[in-house]
């Protein structure tokens, strides 16, 4: 039996899949589907772990379908596209709903109207502090949707739902467990500028001095000052310094793929 099929709550409600993209995601994945054992179905599209999160998204009732990587994007709607219910719920493994979050979906499934998804807030914890300001909260994201009107798009590694229709907003707040330490910031911060630099080269975009120079520079001031990251203190401090560094690499590696392309 699916996850939340015997709970009466979920009957007068439109029923719904949560879909999850993983791959070695043995610590972040139980909580992640703890916050949603109410669901209808939990789909979890693993690209091969090497550790235990096959087995522990099975041991909590989820489908698990293995799959190669070949993009955000493409990953996420594959996911979609394998899910029973046509509201589906998308969710990263480092993310969980909030309590708040879990009820307003509910109610937002109960009656949901001419809107063929809903945004929330995300809040991001860096090294296990949240962080309000710089530019990261509320981080506004589409993740609750009719697949019939949406699906995502966007360019990887910065996907993002497109809809077909109005949008609603629900109440309580996505939490997003993404940076446990600042080494695991920088390893994912040197992974999505790999994606990122590729991405760029494929559009035809190309580096230059002025964009490593300024534009890590004008990153932080933004982060920084103008979204009043300093009210964060030192953390929000790391985190300018770390969106600066993003910038950076990005171009870095964009300008190295030049030189090797000739």
């Amino acid at each position: 039996m699916s996850p939340g099929r015997d709970n009466p709550s979920s009957v007068a409600r439109r029923p719904v899949s949560v879909c999850i993209i993983t791959k070695d995601e043995e610590e972040n994945l139980p909580d992640c589907l703890s916050s949603v054992a109410w669901a209808d179905e939990i789909v979890v599209v693993d690209s091969r772990s090497a550790d235990r999160t096959r087995e522990i998204a099975e041991k909590a009732g989820a489908r698990v379908i293995e799959r190669d990587f070949p993009g955000h994007v493409e990953q996420k709607n594959y996911a979609v596209e394998q899910a029973r219910n046509d509201w589906v719920l998308c969710l990263d493994a480092d993310e969980r709903l909030s309590p708040e979050l879990s009820a307003s979906v509910k109610r937002a499934l109960e009656d949901p109207g001419d809107r063929a998804g809903f945004e929330c807030a995300r809040l991001t914890f860096h090294v296990g502090r949240p962080i309000r300001h710089g530019g990261w909260y509320p981080d506004r994201k589409l993740r609750l949707f009719d697949r019939r009107r949406g699906k995502w798009g966007g360019r990887n590694p910065h996907d993002r739902v497109v809809l077909e229709g109005p949008a609603g907003r629900l109440e309580g707040d996505l939490h997003h467990f993404s940076y446990r330490s600042l080494s695991d910031h920088l390893r994912q911060i040197d992974f999505f500028t790999d994606i990122a630099a590729k991405e760029k080269r494929a559009r035809g975009e190309r580096s230059s001095a002025w964009r490593l120079a300024f534009h890590p520079l004008g990153k932080f001031l933004r982060m920084y000052l103008l979204k009043a990251g300093f009210l964060d203190g030192a953390a929000g401090f790391v985190v300018a310094v770390t969106g600066a560094y993003y910038v950076f690499l990005k171009y870095a590696k964009l300008r190295e793929i030049e030189k090797a392309d000739g």
